[in-house]
């Protein structure tokens, strides 16, 4: 055997090995494919088991999201955070710093009447 002659070749492996490298190819391809739809979709499956409210909102935003990536990022957000929850606790937190605020208001206020 030389060191220029190629193994394989002309023969009925050199077949089969091309045979099996498509096979392989298509299965990586297929399988990739499958993965980045069941990753798509996640935000769906989530909706679906929530039974959240803008379920169809979340599914819009999965189908463009295979074009534009960020707006799938947006679907995430809305199928895994809870809205309603979020905004009680944006409204408590509102509350506190109203009430924080109120009470220094409250504590300035006589010294300044008591000034005039």
């Amino acid at each position: 055997m030389s060191l220029v002659s190629m193994p394989f070749v002309g023969g009925a492996a050199d077949t089969a090995l091309h045979v099996v490298a498509v096979t392989v190819l298509l299965g990586t391809i297929a399988a990739i494919g499958f993965g980045f739809w069941k990753v798509h979709e996640l935000p769906l499956h989530k909706a679906h088991s929530k039974k959240h409210q803008q379920l169809g909102l979340i599914s819009a935003l999965t189908w463009i999201g295979f074009i534009w990536h960020w707006v799938w990022v947006i679907a995430v957000i809305i199928a895994f955070v809870d809205g309603e929850k979020a905004l009680c606790r944006i409204r408590d937190i509102w509350k506190e710093s109203d009430t924080k605020n109120a009470g220094s208001e409250a504590d300035v206020i006589p010294e300044e009447q008591s000034n005039a």
